[in-house]
């Protein structure tokens, strides 16, 4: 029983699978696949827009609070000359106050203008991508247009049955498969050798700042070990002068 079910079900998924191939538009699938980068690409660009206006909003807030910086040091002057020494502190408090949070909103323009042009570089790269792919596909659209024109025209001529039609189809789409799955594969290993793929899971930090800031402190202890020798010699000439 176990074995008559068991040669059902592979039965069943053969019939099933010779269904997706009849009904499988290698046309229709490439262009799903270029609306979908082309979804992912408009993402991007709104990503983008959106931290641009919160870049400019902040850029604003900031653009207030000097002013109002200005305001009180202008106002803690005219207390100061009237002879109200309290009601300068209390301008120059809030001015402090101001100041700090102005050094706060500092920050978060450089955290968003870093962003925004990570997403810029991401966005050329990708609009880039989707331009080759854009052309590649035609090209096999074409292709397979008039591979399968040649197919009708030969089996119309030699009068090959469906079953023999079939076959080749298959094969010729296995082979296809194949090739794009060895040229991406050859794709993959070029960008790897050629440093463009980086190992995601080390962060933000790449291994050019890695470099940059091992020179940095190598630089640095260079530079205190040569100050340090200069006090200690001086130090000594000090004390042989004194002697």
């Amino acid at each position: 029983m176990a074995g008559l079910i068991s040669r059902l079900s592979m039965v069943i998924k053969a019939k099933f699978s010779k269904l997706l191939d009849r009904a499988e538009d290698p046309g229709e699938t490439l262009d799903y696949s270029y609306e979908r980068q082309l979804q992912l690409l408009q993402n991007v660009k709104r990503g983008i827009a959106d931290v641009a206006t919160a870049r400019k909003r902040i850029e604003l807030q900031s653009k207030q609070l000097e002013q109002n910086i200005v305001k009180l040091e202008t106002q803690a002057r005219q207390a100061v000359a009237a002879g109200r020494e309290d009601l300068a502190r209390q301008a120059l408090e809030r001015k402090s106050a101001i100041q700090q949070q102005l050094q706060g909103l500092d920050q978060q323009l450089e955290g968003l203008q870093a962003q925004q042009d990570k997403l810029v570089a991401s966005e050329r790269q990708l609009s880039a991508k989707v331009e080759a792919f854009r052309s590649q596909k035609e090209v096999i659209k074409a292709q397979y247009s008039a591979a399968e024109a040649q197919v009708r025209i030969g089996e119309a001529a030699s009068g090959i049955g469906e079953q023999m039609a079939d076959t080749g189809l298959a094969i010729q789409r296995a082979k296809d498969r194949t090739e794009q799955m060895q040229a991406r594969a050859a794709a993959v290993d070029e960008l790897i050798a050629a440093g463009t793929l980086e190992d995601f899971t080390a962060g933000d930090e790449t291994a050019l700042d890695r470099e940059l800031s091992q020179l940095a402190s190598e630089s640095q202890v260079e530079a205190d070990l040569e100050r340090l020798k200069a006090e200690v010699g001086a130090g000594e000439q000090q004390k042989e002068l004194g002697g």
